[in-house]
C-alpha cells in the first residue's frame, strides 16, 4: 500500500500470482479437453500461407495486454494455423504424441527455469538426466560403458558426434588451429537413404558436403556393407582419409535397418568412428522380437535415438550416447574462470557447443514413471501391428503396392492404377493431395526407387484399428478418382 492506502500496482512484468492461477487453471481446461477432443480438428489447417501474419498486428503492443485477450487470440487466430502432430491421424514425418505426462513435465520444468549447463548450476537436471539416460540405455539393451547426454534433436547428436569424430581423425589439433579441410581430406560415409541431417552436419563442420560420400544400398535399401569396403578403398588410393561411418537404423523414407555389425567390422578394421542414427527406431530395440535388427550398434562410438519420437515425450528430447566420454571432453571442454567448478564434477556443457540447457530430463522421467517399460513397450507393439495390418491390405489389393519392407511401423506404398510412368506418379501426387487436404489424415510422400510413393507412420498414443479403417476407406476413395 501507498501513503494513501492505495494498492500499489504490480512492477511492470509482474503478473499476480492470482491471475497466473486463474489463467493456469483455464490453460488446464483447454489442454484436457484438446487431448479428449484432438479428433476433432482436421489434421492440416485449412489456410494459406501468410494468412496468421495477415491476422497479427505488425507491432507489439504498447501497453501491458490481459491472459483473457491473449487466450481469445490463441483459440481464434493461432490453432486455426496449427498442424495437429497431436492428432491420431496425423501419419506423416514421423508420428510424435506430446502425452499427458510429458506435457506435465514441460510444465514443472518451465517453472523451475534452471540452466543444466553444469552440476552446480542444477544439481536436479544433472543428475536426473544421468539416471533417465541409464533407464533408457538399459531397457534398449546398450551395455553399461555408454555415457550421455540428453540434447534437442538428433541432428545436433549427429553433429556433435561427427564434430568429436573429425577432432580424433586430426589428433586433436582443430579445436586450437581451426580446420583446414584441404590439408586434412576428411571423408565420411552414410548411405543414400540416410538423414540430410548428416550432409548438414558436414558443412558445419567445415568439411563441405564433397566429404560426403554416399553408399550404394542394396534391394531393401540397406546400406551395402561390400560397397562401403569399395569406397573406403577407392578414396585411400586417392589421397584422402576416411574418418567415420553413420549408420541408420531406421531409415526417413522406408526406415530400412542398416547392418551395424558388418559395419561395426569395417569401421574397427578401418578405423573409423562409427555414428548410429536410430533417431526413430531406436526404441523399437525395447521389444525383443525387434533386438535382431539392432545387433552390432552396441559397438558403436555414439548413438542417437529420440524419445520424442517414439517415446510420447513432447518434442523436444533426444537421448545421445557415448562410449569415450574423454574424447568428448578434449573435443568441448573450454571452462573459463567463471564456470569453473570446485571438485571433479561432471558437467553436461563438457559434452558439446551448448551451455544453455533445459530441463529435458524431467518430462522424460515423468513419462518414463508414468507409463513404465512395460506399457511403453505395448504401445510401440500396437503402432507395429497397425502398420501390419495397413502393409497386408496393400498386400492383398491388386490396385496397390507396397515398395518398401516394413520393420516397425512405417509403411511405403503406391497406387498401381494410374498407369505407368508419368501418369502412375501423377496419379499417386493427386491421392496425395486429396488425402492431405481433406483434413481426414495427413500423410507424407517420398520418392523410393524413382517413383513417387505414399508414406504412412503410425506413432500416436490415440491411433487405432479404426483410423486405419477410416484412412484406408479414404485412400480407395480418392484412387476412385484417379
Amino acid at each position: 500500500m501507498d501513503h494513501d492506502g492505495k494498492k500499489k500496482p504490480a512492477r511492470p512484468g509482474e503478473v499476480p500470482i492470482d491471475r497466473f492461477r486463474e489463467a493456469g487453471y483455464r490453460a488446464v481446461d483447454w489442454i484436457g479437453d484438446y487431448l479428449e477432443k484432438t479428433r476433432e480438428y482436421a489434421v492440416l489447417p485449412d489456410c494459406a500461407e501468410g494468412d496468421l501474419l495477415a491476422r497479427l498486428p505488425e507491432e507489439m503492443p504498447e501497453e501491458g495486454e490481459s491472459f483473457e485477450a491473449i487466450e481469445k487470440d490463441f483459440r481464434e487466430r493461432i490453432v486455426p494455423a496449427v498442424t495437429h502432430w497431436n492428432h491420431p491421424r496425423f501419419f506423416a514425418y514421423f508420428s510424435i504424441t506430446g502425452s499427458a505426462p510429458g506435457i506435465l513435465g514441460e510444465l514443472y520444468s518451465a517453472a523451475l527455469n534452471t540452466n543444466g549447463m553444469k552440476w552446480a548450476s542444477c544439481p536436479a537436471s544433472v543428475e536426473l538426466e544421468k539416471r533417465v539416460l541409464q533407464w533408457l540405455a538399459r531397457a534398449v539393451g546398450l551395455p553399461g560403458d555408454f555415457s550421455g547426454i540428453v540434447v534437442d534433436l538428433a541432428s545436433t547428436a549427429t553433429l556433435l558426434s561427427l564434430a568429436v569424430a573429425r577432432e580424433r581423425a586430426c589428433g586433436f589439433r582443430s579445436r586450437k588451429e581451426g580446420f583446414d579441410a584441404k590439408r586434412e581430406k576428411l571423408v565420411l560415409y552414410t548411405s543414400r537413404e540416410s538423414h540430410v541431417s548428416v550432409e548438414k552436419a558436414a558443412i558445419v563442420l567445415g568439411l563441405g558436403l564433397d566429404a560426403v560420400h554416399a553408399v550404394d544400398t542394396d534391394d531393401e535399401y540397406r546400406l551395402d556393407p561390400a560397397a562401403l569396403s569399395a569406397a573406403i578403398d577407392a578414396d585411400r588410393a586417392a589421397g584422402r582419409k576416411p574418418f567415420a561411418v553413420v549408420a541408420t537404423l531406421g531409415t526417413t523414407v522406408t526406415t530400412s535397418v542398416d547392418p551395424a555389425g558388418a559395419i561395426a567390422d569395417i569401421a574397427r578394421r578401418e578405423q573409423l568412428w562409427f555414428h548410429v542414427d536410430a533417431a526413430y527406431a531406436g526404441p523399437a530395440a525395447m521389444l525383443p522380437e525387434k533386438r535382431l535388427l539392432f545387433d552390432g550398434w552396441e559397438r558403436a562410438d555414439s548413438i542417437v535415438f529420440n524419445p520424442h519420437k517414439w517415446l510420447f515425450v513432447p518434442i523436444d528430447a533426444s537421448a545421445l550416447f557415448f562410449r569415450d566420454p574423454r574424447a568428448w571432453r578434449h573435443a568441448f571442454s573450454v571452462v573459463p574462470d567463471y564456470l569453473a567448478s570446485d571438485g571433479d564434477a561432471d558437467d553436461p556443457m563438457d559434452y558439446g557447443f551448448q551451455l544453455g540447457r533445459r530441463f529435458r530430463a524431467l518430462k522424460l522421467w515423468f513419462v518414463l514413471r508414468t507409463y513404465g517399460r512395460r506399457g511403453l513397450v505395448a504401445n510401440i507393439r500396437h503402432h507395429i501391428a497397425l502398420a501390419a495390418d495397413l502393409a497386408g491390405r496393400i498386400d492383398r489389393s491388386a490396385r496397390w503396392e507396397r515398395v518398401a519392407p516394413v520393420h516397425f511401423s512405417t509403411v511405403c506404398f503406391r497406387f498401381t492404377g494410374g498407369g505407368e510412368g508419368e501418369s502412375s506418379d501423377r496419379a499417386n501426387r493427386e491421392i496425395f493431395d486429396r488425402l492431405n487436404r481433406s483434413g481426414i489424415a495427413h500423410i507424407s510422400r517420398a520418392v523410393v526407387g524413382g517413383r513417387f510413393v505414399l508414406r504412412l507412420t503410425f506413432g500416436n498414443l490415440k491411433t487405432t484399428g479404426a483410423d486405419v479403417d477410416e484412412v484406408w476407406r479414404a485412400l480407395e476413395e480418392m484412387a476412385g478418382r484417379s
